[in-house]
């Protein structure tokens, strides 16, 4: 089969490899679309230290199982699937209080074993899920992302009828809006440099849009503020924008040596909430349900299809910021 291969860091092509082929518990899928996220530009670079070299990567993705292993339960050949690439150890401290996310031993399909950037991936039957037949494969393939996103509302103290105040309007922040919407936020504002990005925003119901949150009638703050971008400066600015006893979340991924300043003073006296949101965590069935439930406008946030032989050109697409979610389709001809 044809498979992106990251050889070392800095080193990647398309190349002929073997076909997986499903060991007990395990199930063959075929690619059908595949999402790249700023993971995958990281483990390119060299900058994500989880990784062993060479490495398929891809791990937001949907397709086809085409062959089923001993000891499969639930999956069956022909299954239109998302899978959750999530691989914890189910032993350590983290596991056994139901933190699997924090795992000691954490692993992933496409971030530590061999991903979906290739026709074909092998996967434990455990972490397929079937998509109802209201969802295209290449919807599907925007599950991982929602459920990253579902995920982050899980561990979101929150009121019906609060006021929301995002940081970017990417593919996560779009997400974010999506579900605050129906979650019971009483409004919702976003902010982000891209006033292209700003307009979708409105158009999948941002109460109000902006380049800065100053442009905003709101002086009292936000009750529930939570950054998409990982940006410094968009953070240190989110953090003085909650209202006494509101809630500040960091979901964008900073760099790992970053560090922003925040007042101590403030965060007791206003008795402000700062709570994190790594990755997925019991939740991709119900992201699955509600890309099922057209909660998610998924016509509007994918808007880019690249052929496998394409990955350099998708690539630089995504870091050049072009559109919204962009896919690798491994069925399609260069």
């Amino acid at each position: 089969m044809r498979a992106v291969v990251i050889e070392t860091p800095g080193r990647c092509s398309v190349q002929t490899v073997p076909d997986p082929v499903p060991g007990p518990g395990a199930v063959v899928v075929r690619v059908a679309a595949v999402g790249i996220c700023g993971t995958d530009a990281h483990i390119v670079d060299g900058e994500f230290p989880p990784t062993p070299y060479p490495i398929v990567p891809g791990h937001e993705f949907a397709g086809e199982v085409v062959a089923v292993g001993n000891e499969v339960v639930g999956v069956v050949m022909g299954d239109r699937v998302a899978v959750d690439p999530s691989l914890f150890c189910g032993t350590c401290h983290y596991c056994a209080i139901g933190r699997g996310n924090l795992c000691e031993r954490w692993g992933a399909i496409g971030d530590t074993v061999d991903g979906a950037m290739a026709e074909y991936v092998a996967v434990p039957a455990a972490n397929c899920h079937r998509l109802p037949d209201s969802v295209s494969l290449s919807h599907g393939a925007l599950v991982e992302p929602l459920s990253c996103a579902v995920h982050a509302f899980d561990v979101l103290p929150r009121a019906l009828g609060a006021h929301y105040l995002l940081y970017g309007a990417g593919t996560m922040g779009l997400l974010m809006l999506q579900l605050a919407r129906v979650a019971g936020a009483a409004s919702v504002s976003v902010v982000d440099l891209d006033t292209a990005r700003l307009a979708v925003a409105e158009k999948l119901g941002a109460d109000a849009v902006g380049t800065e949150a100053d442009s905003f009638d709101r002086p009292q703050g936000w009750e529930v503020v939570i950054d998409c971008t990982g940006a410094i400066p968009a953070i240190e600015d989110g953090l003085t924008r909650v209202r006494r006893g509101g809630v500040y979340q960091q979901f964008g991924v900073a760099p790992g040596a970053a560090t922003a300043a925040i007042s101590p003073f403030r965060i007791y006296n206003d008795e402000i909430t700062i709570v994190g949101s790594m990755a997925v965590l019991h939740s991709f069935g119900r992201a699955v349900e509600l890309m099922g439930k057209g909660v998610i406008d998924a016509d509007t946030m994918i808007t880019h299809g690249f052929a496998l032989d394409e990955f350099a050109d998708a690539l630089t697409a995504f870091r050049d910021g072009v559109g919204r979610k962009i896919q690798i389709r491994p069925d399609r001809s260069g």
